[in-house]
Parts: C-alpha cells; structure tokens; sequence
C-alpha cells in the first residue's frame, strides 16, 4: 500500500518532479562523464602519458566541484519538494495513518526520484563519456583504439555517491515530517509572512552590500599583489555582499516604484509589485545562492572556452619548432611530411670532467654566436599583469657581461638547444674552439608552416631525433616545443570541456531550483490571480502581470551574476592572455538556455494560477 501511495503521490505531482527530475538527471550525467574519463585506464594505453595524465587531474578537480554543488543543489530541491508534499501527508495522518508509516512514504518517495534520476542520468553519461572523450582524443591527435563509454568502476561510483546522498535527504525528510503536528502540516503555506521594512537598517545594509561586493571585484582584480588570497576575499565578500543586495537595494527600489503612483497604478502593476515585494523578501537566500550558481556557471563556460587559447600561448614560449638532435633514417622519413620553412645549424662542443663541479661544459665560439643570430623567447608580465613573451638575441657582448641575469638566462637557452640542458657553458674564441679536444657537436633548429595543423607529424619527428624510436623515455624532451605544446594543449582541452559540461550542469541545477522555489509557491498564489479573474481583469494582463514577476526573480540573479563573472574574470589575466575574448559566444549560449528555463516556469506558472479561469 505504501509503493502505492508513493507512486501515486510522485504521479500527481508529475510537473513539479519532472523539474527536480532533469536537474538531478543531468548531474549525475555530468558526474559519471567526469568520473569515467578521470579514473578509466583505457586513456593511458597506447596514448601519451603525459596528456591524460593531465586530463584526469583537470576532470577530478571537476569531480570535486559538482560534488559540491550537487550536494547544495540537493540540500535545496528536498526542501522544496516536501514543502509541496507536506500537505498530502497532514492529510494522510488526519485521516488515521500512523506517523512512522508517512515517514516510510516519504523516504520512499525520495528514494525512488533519486534512485531513476541516477539510474537515467548514467545512461545519458555513457553516451556523453562516448561523446567527450573520442573530442578529446581527435583534439589531442591521440591513437586510442576500442574505447566505449560504459566504465563499471565510474558507474559504481557514481551510484554509491547519489545513494548517499538521497540516502540523507530521505533520513532528513523523514526526521522533519515525524516531528510536525498535523496542524503545521496542512497548513503551512497559508501562514502569514510578517514584513518587516527598517528603512535606517535597509539603507546601512544596502550600503554594506554594494561595498562589500566592490571589496571582492577589487579582490579579484589585484591578484598580483593578494595571490590566492583574492579568491578567499572574493568568495566571502561577494557571497554575503550579494544576501545584503538582494535583503535590501532591490526591495527599496520597489518601495521607490511604489511610490511613484504613475507607475503603481498603470496596468496590474501595484499588484506585481506587491508581489514581488512579498518575494524578494522570500527569495532573498535563495536569489544569493541562484546568483552566486549562475556566476560560477556562466564563468565556468567562458574560462572553460578561453583556455583553448593557452595552446597560443604555448606555441610563443619556444621560438624554433623542432630540434634536430640526430639523423636516423626514421627522422630523415619523418621530415619529409613536415614544410620546412627554415633551417639553422649551430655547432658546439662537449667537454666532459667528473672531477669538475659541473662535470659538462658546453663550448661555443664566438663566431658561431655572432653568425648565427639565435633567437629565444624571453618571459616577462606586462602592465597588466598577463603573461607575455618577446623575442630576442642571444650576442657575445651580453655572454661575456659576466654573472648578470640576461647572461644566465643566455646561457640557459644555449644548453636547451641541445641534449645536454644541465650543462655549463663557455664563450671562447674560435682558435681557441679549434684546439678543443673533443668532436664538433651539431643540432639543426627548424621553422616549419602550419605548426597546430601539422603537430602529429612534427611531434614524431620531435621525438624520434631525440631518442631515436617514437617514446618518450627521454628527459630531453620535456624542454622542447611539442612536448610544451601538449602538455598545455590536454590541460586546456580538458579545461574546455570541464567548464563547458559543468557550466551545463550549474545551469539545469540554479534553474530548476529556482523554477521549483516559483512553482512551489503558485497554489498559495492562485487565490489572488481568481479574484483578479472574478473582477474583471483580463487573462492577457494576468499573464503578462506572470511575465513581468517571474521575470524579474529570474533576471536580477542573472544581472548580478554577470556582473561577477565581468569583475571575476579580472583573476584569470595571469593564466589567459585575453580572457574577456570572444566573451558573447559563452554568453549567448548560457542567455538562451536561462531563457528556456524561463519561459517554461511561466508556462508551467499560469497552468497552475489560471487553470480554472475561463
């Protein structure tokens, strides 16, 4: 009887559960899809060590983030769901059921949502772990043969972990329905909301949440100075900054609306503004949170899509392409699928001495120096605080300076251009080069066209003059081009795809909870927009008095979070060249989907307050 009655209560509450439904559906999508690709071995074979290895830490710190929000996101949506049960229960116990069995019904209810989201949000996962990761390989140039989506130990996990937590919100639901009294129960959405207006406290603490939300954008753009300390600030500022702006600023801007009596009795306006005065005080945790949600969101998207442009980055920090430390047949196949753009020896010798402090010494002459006009990439950060690269010389007149930090960073960029990076270095004259004794030592510095178009073949040419074969058991190649490029170009890929799906993931999330938060309180609702009806007001002015309400509670946690994700960016300069760039793409996409989410609420809104006008 008991499975009965739950399944008939989630039936008749279909719409309202399809909400709680898809946000939880879709993070336990998103949760799986990280999962599999962190933890799945498959990655490792036969592909390059060093760019998955990457990946799976990126997708793990991903993994950890939606577990959280999950959890908050969770936390909210019970709440919200037994808020609108609550009433069939007080019934059900009004009639004579016993209180330990409503409870049952109850962690029943709550099991079997969490249980089919799980269950459906993992089938989604498998085609999106599909899906993701052959994006992945073809984006990295990986070989990575008869992978599939479906990971047992990513499935397990993801079980274990959404188990637990309705396992909780079940307890918790239960716990709170045994300690309710019938009363409480049946009529909890019809008690009366005091406002209370302290017009001398909502002016200190508008005041207060405007500052304290400069003090965190201030944060955010002075993270030279604060380093890790301006995400601290930012977090706590801008969080408590954002409940003072929504408790006070917004409500007294409705007051001045009220106010102005043009605009109060100009359509169904009092109305909507009486409603929404009712709401935001209401709304005001709920609107801090959806804000804050949105913020990490929308700025999980946009940083996600700008780290594709760290690849860029990477390409400026070596200036030639390829070292040529060795011919070997595979090398001279190799180069011939690469367009040569230009080709430079530079010859050197080796001294080797155990005895010595260094027991390598790198020889070149002058001449060598002065004929050839090495380049190298010089690392500075500019004004603004982003990273950047210039090229230079390397010149005689600045070896022999001495111990000055060019020389140094001269000499460096010497021992990297051949197999021997640890190595010192000596300018000496050309007769005095001759009389060494010890073989003259060459390696070719290639410019190639089309570097990112043609990476695989020039990484295997890359690897195979440095060891001879295509691994990568040489320490050497971590100080070359294609080595950096990769490295940089899985973490930004996995970034990419990190900040895209878990963007999503915030987004069905703050959406559905702040639909469900809407939706929940329409029955009370209902009343006023009958007696609206009953008087004569028109269905077009009902609905468009629904828009406008709805509307704002949807827009002003947007606003606000735009406005942290424009300031919150700032922090990004020292990773990203440009992280404002191509900013309208992300926005647009995030803008659409918000909308959707909207212009369903409304629907679903006016089904619930107009049913019964005709």
């Amino acid at each position: 009887m008991l499975w009965k009655l739950s399944l008939t209560g989630i039936k008749s509450r279909f719409k309202d559960y399809l909400i709680l439904f898809s946000g939880l559906t879709f993070a336990s999508a998103i949760f799986y899809m990280f999962m599999s690709i962190a933890t799945n071995s498959t990655f490792l074979k036969g592909a390059l060590v060093i760019a998955f290895k990457t990946t799976q830490f990126v997708f793990g710190f991903g993994i950890a983030l939606l577990a959280i929000i999950t959890f908050v996101y969770i936390v909210y949506a019970n709440s919200f769901l037994l808020s609108m049960r609550q009433k069939d229960y007080g019934m059900y116990m009004m009639l004579g059921a016993r209180t330990g069995k409503i409870g049952t019904l109850i962690f029943l209810e709550t099991l079997i949502v969490g249980f089919l989201a799980t269950i459906l949000g993992v089938l989604i996962g498998v085609g999106l772990t599909q899906v993701v990761s052959q994006l992945l390989i073809n984006q990295l140039g990986l070989q990575i043969h008869k992978f599939v989506g479906f990971y047992l130990p990513a499935f397990i996990w993801t079980i274990i972990f959404f188990a637990a937590l309705f396992l909780l919100a079940a307890l918790w639901n239960r716990h709170k329905l045994v300690k309710s009294n019938v009363i409480n129960l049946l009529h909890e959405d019809q008690k009366p909301v005091k406002l209370r207006y302290n017009k001398v406290w909502k002016f200190i603490e508008a005041i207060l949440g405007i500052g304290l939300l400069g003090i965190g954008y201030w944060a955010m753009a002075k993270y030279q100075v604060l380093l890790t300390n301006s995400i601290t600030i930012g977090f706590f500022t801008i969080t408590i900054g954002s409940y003072f702006v929504f408790d006070s600023l917004f409500t007294t801007i409705i007051n001045i609306l009220r106010n102005n009596t043009k605009f109060e009795y100009k359509k169904l306006h009092s109305f909507t503004l009486g409603q929404l005065k009712f709401r935001l005080t209401d709304y005001t945790r709920i609107l801090s949170v959806v804000s804050l949600l949105f913020a990490l969101a929308l700025g999980a998207i946009t940083v996600g899509l700008n780290f594709n442009n760290m690849a860029d980055q990477a390409l400026e920090s070596s200036y030639y392409d390829v070292v040529l430390y060795k011919k070997t047949p595979q090398v001279e196949h190799d180069l011939k699928k690469i367009s040569v753009k230009s080709t430079k020896t530079f010859n050197y010798k080796l001294i080797e001495d155990n005895k010595a402090k260094n027991p390598q010494t790198i020889y070149v002459s002058k001449d060598e120096i002065a004929k050839k006009n090495l380049k190298y990439q010089n690392f500075y950060v500019n004004k603004k605080g982003q990273q950047a690269y210039s090229t230079k010389t390397i010149n005689v007149k600045e070896l022999q300076k001495g111990s000055s930090a060019r020389t140094e960073m001269m000499k460096y960029q010497l021992t990297q251009l051949t197999p021997y990076p640890g190595a010192g270095v000596k300018i000496v004259s050309q007769k005095q080069y001759d009389q060494l004794r010890s073989k003259n030592k060459s390696v070719e510095l290639l410019m190639v066209n089309n570097f990112r178009q043609n990476f695989v073949n020039i990484e295997k040419l890359q690897k195979a003059a440095v060891t001879g074969s295509l691994n990568d058991d040489n320490p050497v190649l971590n100080s070359t081009k294609t080595m950096n490029y990769r490295f940089v170009s899985s973490m930004a890929s996995g970034f990419e795809f990190m900040g895209f799906f878990l963007g999503l993931a915030f987004l069905a999330m703050l959406a559905s909870t702040l639909m469900f938060k809407v939706l929940s309180g329409a029955n009370s609702d209902k009343p006023r927009y009958k007696m609206l009806w009953k008087i004569g007001t028109r269905q077009s002015l009902l609905k468009a008095s629904i828009a406008k309400e709805i509307g704002v509670l949807f827009a002003l946690p947007a606003v606000l979070g735009i406005i942290d994700v424009l300031f919150g960016l700032q922090f990004f300069k020292s990773l990203l060249k440009n992280p404002y760039d191509k900013i309208w793409i992300p926005f647009t996409i995030f803008l659409v989907l918000y909308l959707i989410y909207y212009l369903i609420t409304v629907k679903l809104y006016e089904g619930i307050v107009l049913k019964d006008n005709k």
